[in-house]
């Protein structure tokens, strides 16, 4: 079940045709804080869980002469991020923590917002702004059922708090209790291996999603969403776009084997390629535009490009994989592929 993924991916900057699409589509803004000036904290203590457990992030802390403005900047990037500038709420918001995790790809600060009226708090996150995370994100958008709001200015990525349970938290201490819909929860990690794999999206360990549990009128539904984009066309391996091959998931697929037989498990699988297929159509000529700006890129090593066209043209049985050298390319003909059945039924409706 386990597959090696690239412990330590580097950072890769956005081109200039990628930066003309953010700009086109309202993803780049201005907001006079970067990256770099958060790093320039003085103080840094561990972050504990409520049960006392390291969480691998840090607090930190600034010199107080700088505090007051940089909380300032904080929540007004917090107010576009939620409210497009409607600066109104601004007066009662205020940072009760800025969080850093060194672990990982990403390096992302943490922002704890509160509203001192209620006590009540959200999150928001500051990080580089890798070119795979800023595909990954705007791939999320247009082709699954979340939508996300995130901006980018210069090198540096805002991007909003996904709400949920941790898959690991999840898996460990929720999914076997009696509450638990296994049926249903079955089905949604099938939808979700599906979504992957379509649009090419790697690494989908259990701590790099979460879900979302929504009470229905008789029972709960799931939404298993992910919240790490960085490993977005970037691994050469076929199986690490399919979760089910990693070893964290291994008890979500045990669960399905156990409640889902393989005709209903395509009956899942092409459900979810006809909702895709409709989102695609959708947004055809914003999803074009991407990936022509993927297809100018360089988001991947040779080796892995290599490798992923010749794994996708074994799948598909498809050797015009075998003639693409970008990931961009790669990921036009994988949508083609997967996809192609269901536009046309689409489209006959």
């Amino acid at each position: 079940m386990s597959n090696h993924i690239s412990k330590k991916k580097h950072f890769i900057p956005i081109i200039p045709s990628l930066r003309k699409y953010l700009k086109s589509e309202g993803r780049e803004m201005k907001f006079g804080l970067v990256y770099d000036d958060l790093l320039e904290h003085q103080l840094a203590t561990p972050l504990l869980d409520k049960k006392g457990r390291d969480t691998l992030w840090e607090t930190v802390f600034y010199e107080p002469k700088r505090t007051e403005a940089l909380y300032r900047s904080l929540t007004y990037i917090y107010v576009m991020l939620k409210n497009e500038g409607d600066f109104s709420s601004q007066e009662h918001l205020d940072v009760e923590r800025i969080d850093y995790c060194s672990f990982g790809n990403s390096n992302p600060f943490r922002i704890r917002i509160i509203n001192k009226f209620n006590d009540n708090y959200d999150y928001f996150y500051i990080k580089t702004a890798d070119a795979s995370r800023v595909y990954g994100l705007e791939l999320e958008h247009l082709l699954s059922p979340n939508r996300i709001s995130y901006y980018v200015d210069g090198n540096t990525l805002i991007e909003e708090h996904i709400a949920g349970i941790p898959g690991d938290m999840f898996i460990n201490t929720i999914m076997n209790t009696k509450q638990t819909n296994k049926v249903r929860l079955a089905k949604e990690f099938v939808k979700f291996n599906e979504r992957c794999f379509v649009r090419l999206l790697g690494d989908m360990r259990s701590y790099n999603y979460v879900l979302d549990i929504t009470p229905d009128f008789d029972d709960v539904q799931y939404r298993i969403r992910a919240i790490d984009f960085d490993q977005q066309c970037y691994e050469g391996r076929k199986n690490l776009y399919l979760p089910q091959f990693f070893k964290e998931n291994f008890p979500l697929v045990e669960l399905g084997m156990q409640l889902i037989n393989e005709k209903t498990v395509k009956q899942y699988q092409a459900e979810e390629r006809s909702l895709i297929a409709r989102r695609l159509i959708a947004s055809r000529y914003r999803v074009k535009d991407l990936i022509d700006c993927m297809e100018e890129d360089n988001i991947s090593t040779p080796e892995k490009v290599k490798q992923l066209r010749e794994d996708l043209a074994k799948h598909h049985s498809n050797d015009h994989f075998l003639d693409l050298d970008n990931m961009g390319a790669i990921l036009k003909l994988q949508l083609k592929s997967t996809l192609a059945k269901h536009i046309r039924k689409v489209r006959n409706i």
